[in-house]
């Protein structure tokens, strides 16, 4: 402490020193100030005065870290016009004034009132300038100098950080800071803390000294291998395991840090090198085995691997500290497990043809025991894949059978899954998909593709016949394509020579109906029904009579269709405009007699008093003619409800117009007497389906016969009042005159006579 103020003393001193000789020619250069002026004539004669400044000073200079009593002197501002009467006053401002650096204002002395620190600032511009006292008049213009602070050795050097890190390789023996001993390892130790002190002025004395620290840490290199601390690794795994799943892990030690001390793991031998792998994870460092294939153990029961250890990076310098890589041998035992059993194939596919009689064989899955017990195998069908139960399976050998026909139209493909579980454990169960195709047959007839109709225009017989066919119709087959296409279209045998028309088969799928002749007339007929036969090309082929309606319409000059209408045209060849409206006046002014005449009986009168003979609650009507009953066969003769037609066996067809006449084919004919209904309804059956002419939709029929006799007798109970009873109602009488109406009702037979 005793030697720093000795230094401090010692510096203030030799800052004076130089302080002083440094002012002293600028006060003797100030003690004669003077102001020198010259005359120049301006414009117009006048004689302007420039005034020179007359005191001049140079640089001032201040020493830091001043601690005396007294202000400090930094200089004097003196002018040549200060005669020393006081009447001059000197005027400091800038940088400091009046804080840092004071004047007074009659002598010019400029002090310093505070310890200066030229670390923080080094120096300060002010302004000086001399005014009269009285009135503050300038007197010289102002002039701005500047005051330097001088330095002195009062910092110590200082470290920018308090603590410094460096990182020297290890083994290393170059660089700043030089490493004291050879091939230092960072293995054996890491980090060296060392402090390193700096000195000012040369390190000569009274210089001022810092130190830091300084933290040395050797960074590695990858001069050590990888070593595996086992020779053997033993590990199992179970033959359940599926592939991926891991088995085991291994690790080999290294060292060293960072990218030198990664290490990768390779199976380099071995008889389980096709079923086991080996991957390296780099967060742990560790070779992690997984299994690559399924293991059996009835199979083998043991595997042997050879596992490598490499580093990734190798330093060259260090390549002769040997190989860089280890190995090790990894036993793997596999262990026995319960295994569900398995199918022999992964998925199946079977065929059954179509409407195949329920109980035929589909096909058989098969699936066995791998475990060395080879336990019995039941199967049965997943009925969520089967929700209409199609199919069965037998238990015990895996054959599937049809349980009903299927339908190839409906469905052509049908899958299901078929479970295999062993006996003494059903938790052991295997699945597998089987796909059945259901083959097609030549089961159903083409048909027409849609509801086609075809107009024909009226036209003359001299007019030439159109090429045009009427209407171009195609089918539909529901069948494969195998027993569906190619269609053939003909029309029937019976009415292969049309007069009409005719079917013209393009070959294609398709056919073109053509008219035969001309002069068609909707007067004579409006309406044809063309039958056509398809047939399609399987194996054996189908065929269907399929209606085309065939319409007479009328045209134009062009050909194009105005009305289809046979009524229409007639009222309009026949009837003129008043005609229609007479007609439609005559059948207003009817409607309008039937209203009134029945709003009139609405309003007729009811008579106030019943009749006791129209009371129909006070008399007893009796029926005593009574029919025959229905064994009667000769009250009336049921063949006169008979059509007379129907005696030939033909009955004309009343709802349409038949396009030719066609004879029925011989068959069973009633009797005009015949009163065997079976056989008259089975009569009108044979004619409604032999007939050609009839239409695709339902007709008529009337049957107008009652049939044969019932066992049933007659349910009136008009009847019942003639039939003799065994009740006696006569003590009726006796009951008072509110049962009298009851008596006489029901009294003796005389008295019912007699009131009769």
């Amino acid at each position: 402490m005793k030697e720093n103020y000795c230094l401090q003393a010692a510096l203030v001193c030799l800052g004076m020193l130089c302080h002083s000789q440094a002012f002293a020619p600028e006060r003797r250069g100030h003690l004669r100030p003077s102001f020198h002026g010259h005359h120049e004539k301006g414009k117009e004669g006048q004689v302007l005065q420039r005034s020179k400044r007359g005191w001049v000073w140079n640089q001032f200079f201040v020493i830091e870290e001043y601690t005396g009593p007294d202000p400090v002197l930094v200089g004097r501002l003196h002018s040549d016009i200060d005669s020393g009467d006081g009447n001059i006053k000197y005027i400091l401002s800038g940088e400091g004034a009046g804080t840092i650096f004071v004047i007074d204002d009659k002598s010019g002395n400029i002090h310093a009132t505070k310890t200066l620190d030229r670390e923080e600032r080094a120096q300060y511009t002010l302004m000086a300038q001399a005014v009269d006292r009285d009135t503050n008049r300038p007197l010289e213009p102002p002039s701005e100098f500047i005051v330097k602070v001088q330095d002195i050795n009062d910092n110590p050097p200082e470290f920018l950080h308090e603590t410094y890190h460096a990182n020297v390789p290890e083994r290393s023996n170059v660089g700043i800071i030089r490493t004291a001993l050879p091939n230092m390892d960072r293995e054996a130790k890491e980090e060296y803390h060392v402090v390193i002190q700096a000195k000012d002025m040369g390190g000569h004395m009274g210089g001022l000294s810092g130190t830091t620290k300084v933290t040395i840490t050797l960074t590695d290199v990858n001069d050590n291998p990888p070593k595996f601390p086992q020779s053997v690794y033993q590990m199992s795994v179970s033959e359940a395991a599926v592939p991926g799943e891991e088995v085991g892990r291994v690790k080999a030690k290294d060292p060293d840090i960072g990218e030198n001390g990664l290490v990768t793991y390779s199976i380099v031998d071995g008889d389980g090198m096709e079923l086991f792998e080996i991957t390296t994870d780099y967060e742990t460092q560790e070779g992690v085995i997984k299994l690559k294939k399924p293991v059996d153990f009835e199979t083998k029961r043991a595997y042997s691997l050879k596992v490598e250890a490499a580093n990734v990076h190798i330093d060259p310098k260090f390549i002769s500290n040997g190989p860089f890589k280890d190995t090790v041998t990894v036993k793997i035992a596999v262990e026995d497990a319960d295994e569900p059993p398995m199918f022999l194939a992964p998925s199946y596919i079977h065929e059954v043809q179509e409407n195949a009689a329920a109980g035929t064989v589909v096909g058989r899955v098969h699936a066995k025991d791998p475990d060395a017990a080879n336990s019995p195998i039941r199967y049965s069908i997943d009925r969520h894949t089967d929700l209409d139960r199609f199919f069965t399976i037998n238990p015990e050998d895996g054959f599937i059978k049809t349980t009903k026909p299927l339908d190839r139209e409906e469905t052509a493909w049908l899958n299901i899954t078929v479970f295999a579980a062993e006996i003494h454990n059903r938790h052991q169960e295997a699945k597998v998909p089987v796909a059945i195709r259901i083959l097609d047959v030549n089961d159903n007839a083409p048909k027409f593709a849609a509801p086609y109709e075809g107009f024909i225009c009226e036209s003359d017989q001299t007019k030439p016949l159109s090429n045009q066919p009427i209407v171009t119709i195609s089918a539909d087959d529901k069948d494969d394509t195998a027993n569906g296409p190619r269609f053939i279209f003909s029309l029937p045998p019976e009415i292969i020579h049309n007069p009409n028309f005719t079917v013209r088969d393009n070959r294609d799928n398709t056919a073109g109906v053509y008219a035969r002749r001309g002069g068609f007339s909707r007067q004579k007929q409006d309406l044809y029904l063309l039958p056509i036969v398809i047939s399609d090309g399987g194996i054996p082929p189908m065929s269907s009579t399929n209606t085309l309606t065939i319409k007479v319409c009328g045209c134009d000059v062009n050909g194009a269709l105005l009305s289809c209408n046979a009524e229409a045209y007639i009222l309009n060849a026949g009837l003129s405009t008043g005609a229609l409206i007479a007609i439609l006046a005559c059948i207003v002014i009817l409607l309008v007699i039937v209203v009134l005449f029945v709003t009139l009986r609405r309003q007729k009168k009811e008579p106030l008093i019943v009749f006791e003979e129209e009371d129909v609650r006070e008399n007893i009507i009796t029926y005593d003619d009574e029919g025959g009953g229905e064994e009667d066969t000769e009250a009336f003769d049921i063949a006169t409800l008979q059509n007379p037609d129907g005696i030939n066996g033909f009955i004309p067809r009343k709802d349409i117009k038949p396009e030719y006449q066609y004879m029925p084919r011989p068959g069973l004919r009633p009797a005009p007497n015949s009163v065997d209904v079976d056989d008259f309804i089975n009569t009108r059956i044979q004619e409604a389906d032999n007939d050609p002419t009839a239409p695709p939709y339902d007709s008529i029929q009337i049957y107008g016969y009652e049939g044969r006799g019932s066992v049933a007798g007659s349910l009136s109970s008009l009847e019942s009042a003639t039939t003799d009873s065994d009740l006696d109602y006569d003590y009726l009488q006796n009951w008072g005159p509110r049962f009298k109406k009851l008596a006489d009702l029901y009294g003796s037979k005389d008295t019912f006579d007699d009131d009769s």
